[in-house]
């Protein structure tokens, strides 16, 4: 998909709450206080129509973590995936790239989100971390002077000239250069969402440093570490999020 068709998709589902996989969600606007803060946290209530909860576990763990994601994939598409019957693998929280965001189901219980060969243990660190999708659709390959998504090679995301709709990394990162831009008001609500968890579930305003943002941590590292970091942390390879292509410095000056 174009990136200048992702507003008219994103509004379409804003519109009908109908995913990619003809699944009807009620869509119920919330606010709610941030504790400790003058500011609210504003989000969509994003529900099955027939009241399907079989994609997510009922137990109340202990968080310790905040996990970034990206979803490499368009709004209707990420809801859909997230809210897969009897699935088991998804998220409380998805962020459009208008900045809305969607809540799937309560923030306090888990779903699978990290995958086979997580550090740590996939069960296990999936139970004490809140996971946070970002819609967006990943690293682009250059064909001539386009960029085309994993999709394909007659996908079209962009033109070179559309410099708004992605960032370049020389140096690449895990095998990639071009990766789909995020927007101001993606950023502007994951610091609202971050600021809202970090409080409600005491989970430290930390990051890591940055010689280790990139890396695969060891067993050791990821269980003693509480704070926010993001899928590739988890991960030794088959994942790029989230890379140098995120503003990292913007979300921590955002937290602070």
């Amino acid at each position: 998909m174009k990136a200048s068709l992702i507003p008219d998709h994103e509004n379409s589902f804003q519109a009908s709450g109908l995913d990619s996989q003809g699944k009807i969600h009620t869509l119920k606007p919330a606010n709610i206080p941030i504790i400790g803060e003058n500011s609210n946290l504003s989000y969509t209530e994003c529900r099955l129509e027939n009241k399907d909860e079989s994609f997510f576990y009922k137990n109340e763990i202990k968080k310790e973590k905040i996990v970034l994601h990206f979803t490499a994939g368009y709004l209707k598409g990420d809801i859909s995936t997230m809210t897969s019957p009897n699935n088991h693998v998804s998220v409380p929280f998805v962020i459009a790239r208008n900045g809305e965001i969607y809540n799937l189901w309560s923030s306090k219980y888990w779903s699978y989100h990290l995958g086979p060969g997580t550090v740590g243990g996939n069960s296990n660190m999936s139970k004490k971390t809140i996971a946070i999708e970002i819609s967006n659709i990943g690293y682009l390959k250059k064909i001539d002077d386009r960029l085309v998504t994993v999709y394909g090679d007659t996908d079209d995301y962009c033109n070179l000239s559309d410099v708004e709709y992605y960032t370049y990394i020389q140096t690449g990162f895990r095998g990639q250069t071009y990766f789909a831009s995020f927007t101001n008001e993606q950023y502007d609500s994951i610091i609202l969402l971050l600021r809202y968890l970090t409080s409600r579930y005491n989970i430290p305003r930390t990051f890591l440093a940055e010689d280790k943002r990139y890396e695969v941590l060891t067993t050791s590292d990821v269980n003693s570490f509480k704070g926010i970091l993001s899928h590739i942390n988890f991960r030794p390879n088959g994942k790029w999020d989230i890379g140098p292509a995120f503003n990292w410095a913007r979300v921590m000056e955002g937290l602070k």
